[in-house]
């Protein structure tokens, strides 16, 4: 049997695989409880109850297969491991779904996947901060996440920090973007669910905001200021806000106004204290009407790839969808004290979660009461780390990262294989997360790129000669697709290798 064309021929097939998630495949019963999973049965009753008036009839639930692959990916932005993936399809445990959610919980790549997911919409690159490290920012995500920090805490947190990114990584948020429009309208869109952008320079007569909300809202981040240094020169920091210091930089179209919560009362404020811990305090508060809701929100958009209701970040704007249960699921958060974990445990451990991927009845689609789950591409990050543990890279060598950092200091690029890969792939911010984004020079490189061509650690381990031809294309299949491969397929793989060996002898 000839080795090069077994690994060309497969390669594509270890490539093309991992672009999206697995199909869908025959039903399974539903898993046992957690701790989350009163609520998870309080969020199948409200969708089925919305779903019974509409004549809608839903998908079975995913096979264990299609499940396993789904909850690494959207926990830890990993696909399992060959092993993994084949004990739990042997296991006839009826809890293994609620245990394998727990465990993806608890494991440090949880909070580097949160991390990574947040600091791409909390950053918003332009060529003014193309220079700005986002490790530290990472970091420091990463860290609140997998500890669990309750999510007003962490929101807290951010909006208040000073000092240096070596101080605190959440001063990059502030450093990134420099300017109370910026830093306002990332603020709003994210944490309170508002788009308040478009009132910025004019009031729309059909907008529920207008401009005096837009620059009230605005002026709790007029004082604050990134050391007044360019990004790149020296090392910029969040300054301690007084009386005294200069305000920040405005645009043409800013209004003069004093700091105002959005559609609530003015504080009082002293001009030489800090507005920022006044409006933190204010939107971290249980009894803040957008808060909780934003966040619930937005995590199951993650999971979904649409929100309960639609847009997912203009929740004032007349929204469709669910709203019974976005309302539910807001108290619930609150009363859990912002556990991010509880909500998202319990959103997995749903049947709407787990429904399959497949077609529900004809003429449905994914958006109608969650009939179905939607099949979401891979993030370039969840695509770079898959492939990594399919194709068993363990990095750069130490010649091709002093080449990365030298380029890194003369171009100012990403620096490491996996950034660059990351930039390379990436889609912009409000993409459909439902389509592939990106077009033929990301495929050429997975095809020709000396990193796609190096070898696999999967394949000399599925090739080993303790392993049938029929062994070797289970290895495969588990390892790319947390799966056996169905009859057809065993058959073509297998008549494949069948044609290799003939060739080459």
């Amino acid at each position: 049997m000839s080795r090069t064309r077994i690994i060309k021929g497969l390669r594509g097939l270890l490539l093309l695989a991992l672009v999206g998630q697995a199909e869908a495949a025959a039903p399974a019963k539903p898993n046992a409880g957690t701790s989350a999973h009163a609520l998870a049965q309080r969020i199948d009753a409200l969708i089925e109850q919305s779903r019974s008036s509409k004549d809608v009839t839903p998908a079975p639930l995913a096979d264990d297969a299609e499940f396993l692959r789904r909850a690494y990916l959207d926990l830890t932005g990993l696909i399992p491991s060959a092993d993994t993936a084949a004990n739990f399809l042997a296991s006839r445990d009826p809890h293994k779904r609620a245990k394998l959610i727990d465990e993806r919980l608890a494991s440090p790549d949880y909070g580097k996947h949160q991390a990574e997911t947040w600091e791409t919409l909390l950053m918003v690159r332009d060529s003014t901060n193309r220079r700005l490290k986002s490790e530290p920012f990472v970091e420091w995500l990463k860290t609140r996440f997998n500890e669990n920090q309750p999510w007003n805490r962490l929101v807290n947190d951010l909006l208040t920090v000073t000092g240096t990114q070596g101080d605190s990584g959440a001063a990059t948020f502030f450093i990134a973007l420099r300017t109370p429009d910026k830093l306002n309208d990332q603020v709003c869109r994210l944490f309170l669910g508002v788009r308040l952008e478009c009132a910025q320079c004019h009031d729309h007569p059909f907008a529920p905001w207008k401009r005096k909300d837009y620059w009230s809202m605005a002026a709790f981040f007029s004082k604050v200021r990134a050391g007044g240094k360019k990004v790149g020169k020296g090392e910029p920091e969040v300054v301690n806000e007084s009386g005294k210091e200069k305000k920040a930089p405005l645009p043409d179209s800013a209004l003069n106004l004093a700091p105002k919560f959005l559609g609530a009362d003015q504080p009082k404020l002293s001009a030489s204290e800090p507005y920022r811990p006044a409006l933190a305090q204010w939107m971290t508060n249980p009894e803040n009407p957008f808060f909780a809701r934003a966040m619930v929100n937005r995590t199951w958009a993650q999971f979904f790839a649409r929100g309960i209701v639609e847009p997912v970040d203009n929740l004032s704007a007349d929204p469709t969808g669910e709203p019974e249960l976005l309302k539910e699921l807001t108290a619930e958060f609150t009363k859990s004290g912002f556990d991010l974990k509880y909500l998202i445990g319990a959103i997995c451990n749903s049947q709407a979660y787990q429904r399959a991927s497949g077609a529900a009845s004809e003429g449905n689609s994914p958006d109608e009461h969650f009939a179905r789950m939607a099949i979401k591409p891979l993030t370039p990050e969840q695509l770079y780390d898959s492939l990594a543990i399919v194709l068993g890279h363990k990095g750069e060598t130490p010649k091709e990262a002093r080449k990365a950092a030298k380029e890194q200091a003369i171009k100012y690029e990403p620096k490491s294989l996996r950034a660059k890969f990351i930039a390379f792939f990436d889609v912009p911010d409000g993409a459909d997360p439902t389509e592939y984004g990106t077009g033929i020079p990301q495929v050429l490189q997975l095809m020709n790129s000396p990193e796609m061509n190096k070898g696999s650690v999967l394949l000399d381990d599925a090739l080993a000669t303790s392993r049938t031809p029929a062994q070797a294309v289970d290895r495969l299949y588990l390892a790319t697709l947390s799966r056996y491969p169905s009859k057809a397929e065993r058959t073509r793989i297998e008549a494949f290798l069948h044609q290799s060996t003939r060739t080459s002898t």
